[in-house]
């Protein structure tokens, strides 16, 4: 079994080295990270999908062919995984959990809810092109191939055959062995575009990719954020402009930074 390595932040300047671990390329001599991050705001919850959260994964069919069929959207032709993806991202429970290129980002949202801060934080990190190297035989394997890229588009998915809700159930009968792939969501809205996602899907939708991966040769680590930290870094995000203002643009996200902003603020 793969252990994953933890990491305990020990302060501000020790916490910016571990966000970057293992971001060297050595062939390009550039820091060039294949690493996908997702930031927790309790150490002790797992990777789990909001379809998963939901305890009844056999529903998700239902979910979506209701999604799309109640929707305002007149696009009968529309992708799958651009339902998955706006579904995801109006709060629909889905097979997709959000991830972020950015490890500065996902420090965002391990320290975004100040109501939670008696709790250890926590951020993963999974090398996202590991996972798709160990994709099974097939098409989808040989379109990411032909591709030549290192990360899947929803255009590479609906080629590789993958159409409809029939198409999301075959892939659980396609192999004996659940897989894991990454793939982006197309840029529908600012917060996609500045929250620098990317999402993870399961072939298995009830396993949860911190499972999957305990018996996989995936390069993967865990940054324990101690929870004394958790002001200083959310002031110091803040300050840097990584913040809901920006990762949330519109009014939601901006009354969630003045909410926090005045939070205890007595002496102004």
């Amino acid at each position: 079994m793969h252990k994953t390595p933890t990491f305990k932040a020990k302060d501000w300047n020790h916490l910016m080295e571990l966000l970057f671990h293992d971001s060297y390329m050595p062939k390009l001599k550039r820091y060039r990270s294949n690493y996908a991050y997702r930031g927790l705001e309790d150490s002790s919850y797992q990777l789990s999908t909001t379809l998963k959260r939901l305890g009844q994964v056999h529903l998700e069919k239902h979910l979506l062919r209701n999604f799309i069929k109640y929707s305002t959207i007149e696009d009968d032709q529309r992708s799958i995984w651009k339902w998955l993806t706006i579904g995801q991202h109006h709060g629909l429970p889905t097979r997709l959990l959000d991830w972020t290129y950015s490890p500065l980002v996902a420090l965002h949202f391990a320290t975004a809810n100040f109501e939670n801060f008696n709790t250890d934080a926590l951020i993963w990190a999974i090398n996202y092109k590991q996972t798709l190297d160990q994709l099974p035989p097939g098409k989808l394997l040989d379109t990411y191939l032909a591709e030549g890229s290192h990360i899947f588009t929803i255009e590479m998915l609906d080629n590789s055959g993958v159409k409809g809700l029939k198409g999301l159930e075959d892939l659980e009968k396609q192999r004996n062995e659940p897989f894991c792939m990454f793939f982006e969501p197309p840029s529908i809205n600012g917060r996609i575009v500045n929250q620098y996602a990317l999402f993870s899907m399961i072939s298995d939708p009830d396993l949860t990719i911190d499972d999957w991966v305990k018996n996989k040769e995936i390069d993967q680590f865990k940054i324990l954020i101690p929870k004394e930290l958790k002001w200083e870094i959310r002031d110091k995000l803040d300050q840097a402009n990584i913040n809901e203002r920006v990762l949330f643009p519109g009014l939601d996200g901006l009354a969630s930074w003045l909410k926090r902003q005045y939070k205890d603020i007595t002496n102004l």
